[in-house]
């Protein structure tokens, strides 16, 4: 069974289980299908997200553990709810060692630990120790603020090593004539009998030892790969599906996995074949055809970044998208930089700096995973920058050897072409690299994503700044748009390929909510207003740097009205992250504060131009905002709702997406809109004049508080949950007349969704004008205006009251 719709819940600290279990009344009425919940095993104290699982036995008791859980359960199967949770086979919390218990005991025992197996750690480059980077400084600087502290705990019998804020175990036997007074030269005995090394830092870029989630050295690989391993990790999961308390998976970074097909069908086994979806990153330009998910895997498709994609391009006008590009190249010109690369040499820029930097780690150890032979013959001084040029020109997240042979071939002739100098160590590279049975590849193939990650998502898309809805998780900005054939035919292969997998507008991870993106697409068809107000908005404030204040300036009218909190934690982030003038590692501090003087000055003396200019192009964003919510919410897949996102939400980048939300006012709202709509239909029913049939609208089509969005999004969800076969085909209906390109709509089967795309243009050119849309045989009742339609209705009165329509088949 798949589910009619998803509700995606932050679970965390201050929202537990308990909470969740209080809004399912909520979540019925608004017509959600499935309640789909974040990670819920017990993770680092302090986490929001979830993701730094330290204990896979058991839930978190912060969250509302075991009890909790069932519970929400209880709540969810009452209300005919089912329920999806989120789950984190890739890597486990090590931030605070105490606190994961399998980390202890290898780092107390070394390779002799019943865990060590657990952990992809390279020992022998270790000298038999796992590196930690923990130290502010260099060892021999800092070890005066090592302590042993000899006091027993259950977990540390033989004491414990304190550094800060850290703890670690002490080894069986590694106080042995040691005094009760240690002196440094006795600490540096004791950690000489450590199954761990205490390392500065900066080293974890260099010279750590163990596979960890991207560059987070916090988050420590899994080698779910070993069957002992996949089980233990997955006791408490299993759990939940034999005993029905789940009714489906959502799997996080499968692409981290030795082996991803493997484990699904492993998993699927283990969960008595329960659907499971998994958060798969599909390159839409990588190749001559877009990405598409291995058929062979045991999922019912991804988490929907790819629909994300196509429904974000759909609103984008691609006339304006070249006036952006020159914009872009006049902020450069003004403020000494120069001319920016094309998209793909922005990338492979990026990458090969990631893998270069902070991603060395990995890349050493392929290098030390290299046949002795073929380390011979590349050279032990070509072989790590002819790695990271593979790495860097790598069209895809990763390959799945035997397949994506031809993806490591076209890696290969991209970076001879940009590295002829390195040609013959890629050339000797290639075979190894593609061999599934050699180490190198398996760990080659594992590697790919992070440097995609971090070269990508979290440092070009913070350097190309022309327009923040290409930007996005899933989305590549050299594809800047899609025509309404190019939509239609994504979604009929959706429908045909994947009828099951998940479609989404806002996640946890997405750079800009899906109102920011919708709002900011309007700019591509205004592209000379908007360079006249960014003008403007720079003469008051300014960076320095002219990508970065079209970055800023973006995200402040975006994300109108957020608060100088939320933006100031954003633009520091942001530029951070682009890491051209200033970064996370090296923050240039008088760069840093012209950013935020750039904030202060939107809620000083630039916000008469924010205001003007969020004014102006508010109402095309909100007609974009509603247009691309019904589209994804009736599309084919399963659609997922982002907590808060069923009325209009502006939000950055996480941790802002992640912020609590007011259910209960958005519980209300829901409320006082079906009443509105039940005293409507009263109305018409009793022949009063004004009701539906006469033009009226149920409810004000435009207001802050995302009314209208709210009555979208519960009507279509509630027709799916309620009327799934009216959800069956999709079918393309072809709209006429001068203004059709601007009307994107499709039947189900029974329901039609019709939705205005490229608002600024079709005002621009007078409205609608003789345009219809050619309905199917029969009467159509608009379930948000009540009117009933049919034949070649004309659009200026099928969008007379909302920019969209949502038609169900009368009888």
């Amino acid at each position: 069974m798949n589910p009619s719709s998803t509700y995606r819940l932050q679970i965390r600290p201050g929202f537990g289980l308990d909470d969740a279990a209080a809004i399912v009344p909520y979540l019925r009425d608004l017509g959600v299908g499935w309640v789909y919940l974040s990670p819920l095993l017990t993770a680092t104290t302090g986490s929001d997200h979830g993701y730094d699982v330290v204990d896979p036995a058991r839930i978190d008791p912060a969250r509302g553990g075991a009890e909790g859980f069932a519970r929400f359960v209880a709540a969810a199967r009452e209300a005919g709810l089912g329920v999806l949770v989120d789950i984190v086979p890739n890597h486990m919390g090590v931030a605070v060692p105490r606190e994961n218990p399998w980390w202890w005991d290898v780092l107390r025992l070394g390779e002799a630990s019943a865990h060590a197996r657990a952990f992809d750690i390279d020992w022998a480059f270790g000298g038999g120790r796992v590196r930690l980077p923990v130290l502010g400084g260099e060892f021999d600087d800092v070890i005066g603020d090592l302590v042993i502290d000899r006091d027993p705990a259950a977990s540390a019998p033989d004491g414990v090593l304190r550094y800060v804020d850290h703890v670690f175990p002490l080894a069986p036997g590694s106080l042995d004539g040691i005094g009760s007074a240690p002196t440094t030269v006795d600490v540096r005995t004791v950690l000489g009998r450590q199954h761990y090394e205490l390392r500065f830092w900066r080293d974890e870029a260099t010279d750590l030892n163990y596979r960890r989630f991207f560059a987070v050295t916090s988050l420590a690989g899994v080698r779910v790969e070993d069957p002992a391993v996949f089980a233990a990790a997955h006791v408490e999961i299993v759990r939940w599906a034999t005993e029905g308390l789940v009714d489906g998976l959502r799997v996080d970074h499968p692409d981290g996995l030795v082996d991803p097909a493997g484990y699904l069908e492993r998993l699927r086994s283990a969960v008595g074949g329960l659907p499971v979806w998994v958060e798969k990153i599909l390159e839409h330009a990588a190749t001559d055809h877009p990405e598409r998910l291995a058929p062979w895997w045991a999922s019912a498709g991804t988490t929907g970044y790819d629909a994300m994609a196509e429904l974000d391009r759909l609103f984008i006008d691609p006339r304006g998208v070249a006036a952006l590009d020159g914009l872009d190249a006049a902020l450069r010109a003004q403020t000494g930089l120069p001319p920016a690369p094309a998209w793909d040499d922005l990338i492979v820029e990026t990458k090969r700096t990631m893998a270069a930097t902070i991603l060395q780690s990995e890349v050493r150890r392929l290098v030390r995973t290299l046949p002795a032979e073929v380390l011979e013959a590349v050279g032990a001084d070509a072989a790590a920058p002819a790695l990271a040029e593979i790495l860097a020109a790598f069209p895809v997240y990763r390959s799945y050897l035997p397949a994506g042979a031809a993806d490591l071939v076209r890696a290969g002739e991209e970076a001879s072409a940009r590295r002829p100098d390195l040609a013959d160590a890629i050339a000797a590279l290639l075979p190894v690299l593609g061999d599934a049975t050699l180490e190198v590849a398996r760990r080659f193939e594992q590697t790919t994503g992070p440097v995609m990650a971090k070269g990508v998502e979290d440092t070009a898309f913070y350097r190309f700044t022309r327009l923040g809805t290409l930007t996005e998780v899933g989305g590549d900005p050299s594809v800047a748009s899609l025509d309404v054939e190019g939509f239609h035919a994504a979604f009929a292969e959706r429908h045909a390929r994947w009828p099951h997998a998940l479609t989404a507008l806002s996640t946890h991870d997405t750079k800009r909510s899906e109102d920011v993106r919708a709002r900011l697409s309007v700019l591509s068809e205004q592209p000379e207003r908007w360079a006249t107000a960014l003008g403007a908005l720079r003469a008051v404030a300014t960076t320095g740097h002219g990508p970065t204040d079209e970055l800023l300036w973006q995200a402040i009218v975006g994300s109108w009205p957020a608060s100088a909190e939320r933006l100031h934690a954003y633009a520091e982030k942001a530029v951070r992250e682009a890491g051209e003038r200033t970064g996370w590692l090296a923050p240039d501090a008088a760069f840093e504060a012209g950013v935020h003087a750039l904030v202060d000055a939107a809620f000083g003396a630039a916000r008469p131009l924010v205001d003007d200019l969020v004014a102006h192009i508010a109402p095309a964003g909100w007609s974009n905002a509603l247009g691309q919510k019904l589209l994804q919410l009736a599309g084919p897949g399963v659609p997922d709702v982002y907590q808060g996102s069923e009325v209009q939400e502006l939000s950055l980048v996480d941790p802002d997406n992640r912020r609590p939300v007011d259910f209960t006012a958005h519980a209300a709202l829901l409320h006082d809109i079906d009443a509105a709509v039940a005293a409507t239909e009263l109305d018409a029913r009793l022949g009063a004049e004004g009701g539906p049939g006469m033009g009226e609208p149920l409810l004000p089509p435009v207001d802050a508080t995302g009314r209208a969005k709210l009555l979208v999004t519960s009507r279509v969800l509630r027709l799916r949950r309620d009327r799934p076969e009216l959800f069956t085909r999709y079918l393309p209906l072809e709209v006429v007349g001068e203004a059709a390109a601007h009307l994107v709509a499709f039947d189900r089967g029974g329901v039609i969704a019709a939705a205005t795309r490229l608002p600024v243009g079709l005002g621009r050119r007078g409205g609608w004008g003789d345009t219809a849309l050619l309905l199917p045989p029969g009467d159509w009742v608009d379930t948000l205006t009540g009117r009933v339609e049919s034949g070649a209705v004309p659009v200026a009165q099928l969008c007379a009251t909302y920019p969209v329509a949502l038609l169900v088949r009368a009888g």
